[in-house]
């Protein structure tokens, strides 16, 4: 067995690139020799600033030799098929095997493959890979061909300690690779992974990215713990940092206090966007705290003075206009900003911001009954909720949105549950942001998301496949999110237009969502489907409760076998209604009954109807299952002691029309059909 060392040496390669690079190195490169039959007992792909570095142990030297079937002609084709098949394989005729199917003999091409070597294969590969290698964005450089994220100046490639030999523009293959760029520039001849790795740690590289992190964030978490700090947490901000280095050396700088006024988030949005420092707090209050951690690229000789004084100098001066800008923005109120909105186009179909803002403030209001609001500050909270998009301070730091809207509220003089609530009105963003918490909020952040989608579906630009650019799903997910979490009871017909076509067929979407996030939770997607398939579905929160009604009576053996008997009943009638080409239904005639069962039957789907009715009516999803399951029994009795397709026309209808009493009887709770098993 051989191992392969491969490595792309370049220029940098920007942070947020390096993980999804060294994933499609290591995938492609594996597939490749999966598609010749060579499989390794494992494979690692790592990424530095400057290197995608491809580890696979347990190779075969040699690929096996392989036999390949080739059909051909029928036995007595015309010769110019047979001419043409044998070209193709390279065989003569009296090469070839005849076989026989039910068609008769034909011709079949059996190819001996020999097996090339495992480094003739890699030989071919890896050219191939690099060339087309998907890079989001590449470049080209010199008087080459080649595109690569940055300029490539070197490969390593060796197959059980021996070069695997090959040429791409102009760069030739060996087993030469270079440390760190200050501390280790020097060449350095590598055999295999071990060597690799360990030379390249005396050449100042840490080649794994996640040992890269976790040295950050332990030499940070010290630094902080010697000044009775604590790290605030940031994993994406580590992990891109992480990015940035090969060597990761961590120092503290400090925050001048004059600065300490400005809102914290603007000084961690600074740091972050700008500057990758991650942010400190005092695990005491929870403050912002006056320091700052930098990854250095190297070792410095004076323990890091210089790169620190650097550092607090750079910060400085982004401080000193981040200051500027809050400066400038509180010498106006939030009424003043949300007076230029008429300036900023939302969409050019669905007008400019204050126009939206106008909507979702007459909307938070309504709405304002449903999350217990006050109505007065939620309308005024959703009129102003837009307005801190024409500060200064969101044109320079879009993700501070809402944020900066909240302290120029409070600045005011507004209410802290409308200030909260423009803080939190786009939430929530993602699967593992928060929903808004309050009532007020929560009012504002539904007004803003359902009108996002409402206007969307009135201009017919909705979600098509995998393109979202308006991020209507997420829209979507977060009022589903928030309905549920909330425990909030909104019937969404009530807020969407009087377009009974574009109704349906935005509630299909909440259909839609819904299923995917409770699917997220365990529940199956069936189940969604049998109590959305019910008219008028439209209260998010009552479905959710009727599915988890429907699921706990379905893990319950008389929901099990009634289900049976229904889709028993369901079939039989789909079967003799396409014959018959009619539909049965209304009341079956009592005087037709010949037996008990059918008596029985009828008498206790009337009873289960009624009570499952007036369950449903109470909300009280459990009874109406409880009622239901009553029916197992006379159902089970039915079909085992009674034949529905009697000699007598009269008879058979009659328990035909029984059958779909069953079915009419199910369906004031769930859409049984939709349901599998």
């Amino acid at each position: 067995m051989a191992d392969l060392l491969l490595e792309l040496f370049s220029e940098e390669i920007p942070a947020r690139m390096q993980k999804r690079a060294s994933e499609d190195l290591q995938k492609l490169v594996t597939d490749a020799l999966a598609k010749e039959e060579v499989f390794g007992e494992a494979a690692r792909a790592f990424a530095t600033p400057r290197r995608l570095t491809l580890a696979i142990s347990g190779l075969p030297v040699r690929q096996q030799d392989r036999k390949e079937e080739r059909k051909g002609p029928r036995v007595g084709a015309p010769e110019k098929a047979m001419e043409g098949f044998l070209k193709s394989t390279g065989l003569t005729l009296d090469q070839c095997e005849t076989r026989e199917d039910k068609k008769g003999e034909y011709y079949v091409a059996v190819i001996e493959k020999t097996g090339r070597g495992t480094d003739e294969l890699i030989a071919e590969i890896v050219p191939d890979v690099i060339r087309n290698f998907p890079w989001p964005k590449s470049m080209r450089w010199g008087t080459g061909t080649l595109r690569w994220v940055r300029p490539l100046h070197s490969i390593v490639c060796t197959l059980d300690g021996e070069v695997v030999s090959f040429e791409i523009d102009g760069i030739q293959s060996g087993d030469t690779t270079y440390g760190h760029r200050f501390m280790g520039p020097d060449a350095i001849r590598v055999r295999e992974f071990d060597d690799y790795v360990e030379k390249l740690e005396r050449q100042k590289v840490m080649l794994d990215p996640e040992a890269r992190a976790a040295h950050i964030l332990e030499d940070a978490k010290n630094l902080a713990h010697a000044q009775n700090l604590e790290l605030i947490d940031d994993d994406a901000l580590l992990h891109e940092v992480a990015g940035l280095v090969e060597w990761p050396t961590a120092l503290m700088g400090a925050i001048d206090d004059e600065f300490m006024e400005i809102p914290q988030e603007v000084l961690t949005s600074t740091m972050r966007a700008n500057q990758k420092y991650l942010a400190l707090k005092d695990p005491k209050t929870g403050n912002f705290a006056p320091r700052f951690i930098v990854v250095s690229n190297i070792e410095p000789e004076d323990g890091g003075a210089a790169v620190i004084n650097g550092n607090e100098r750079v910060l400085r001066a982004r401080f000193a206009d981040a200051r500027f800008l809050w400066d400038q923005d509180k010498r106006h109120s939030l009424e003043d900003f949300a007076k230029k909105l008429d300036q900023v186009v939302f969409h050019a179909k669905l007008g400019s911001v204050a126009e939206k803002a106008e909507r979702i403030s007459k909307l938070a209001g309504e709405l304002a009954s449903v999350t217990g609001a006050d109505k007065a500050k939620a309308e005024l909270a959703g009129r102003l909720s837009k307005a801190d998009l024409v500060s200064g301070m969101v044109y320079e730091f879009p993700d501070l949105q809402g944020t900066m809207g909240q302290y120029y509220a409070l600045a005011d003089g507004l209410d802290a549950d409308v200030a909260d609530a423009i803080a939190q009105h786009y939430q929530p963003q993602g699967p593992s942001d928060d929903v808004p918490e309050g009532p007020v909020a929560q009012a504002v952040a539904l007004a803003d998301k359902l009108d996002t989608l409402a206007g969307f579906w009135a201009i017919d630009e909705k979600p098509t496949g995998s393109k979202d650019p308006f991020a209507l799903r997420r829209a979507a997910l977060g009022i589903i999110r928030m309905v549920l979490e909330a425990e909030l009871r909104l019937p969404l017909l009530s807020v969407f237009s009087n377009d009974k076509e574009q109704n349906d067929d935005l509630l299909s979407f909440f259909a839609d969502r819904q299923k995917i996030y409770l699917r997220d939770q365990g529940v199956k997607y069936d189940l969604v489907d049998a109590v959305f398939a019910l008219p008028g579905q439209d209260d998010l929160l009552l479905v959710k409760r009727r599915v988890d009604a429907l699921g706990e009576f379905l893990n319950t053996d008389d929901g099990a076998n009634l289900l049976a008997g229904t889709k028993r009943a369901a079939n039989i009638l789909r079967i003799e209604e396409k014959k018959d080409k009619a539909t049965y239904s209304g009341t079956p005639d009592a005087a037709l009954f010949e037996s008990d069962e059918e008596k029985t039957l009828a008498a206790e789907i009337n009873v289960a109807r009624d009570a499952a009715a007036s369950a449903v009516a109470k909300e009280d999803f459990a009874g109406a299952m409880a009622a239901l399951a009553k029916l197992r029994g006379p159902v089970d009795a039915f079909f085992e002691k009674v034949t529905v397709n009697a000699e007598d026309d009269k008879v058979r209808e009659n328990r035909l029309k029984l059958l779909a009493e069953i079915r009419t009887a199910l369906l004031g709770v769930a859409d049984f059909s939709k349901i599998e098993g």
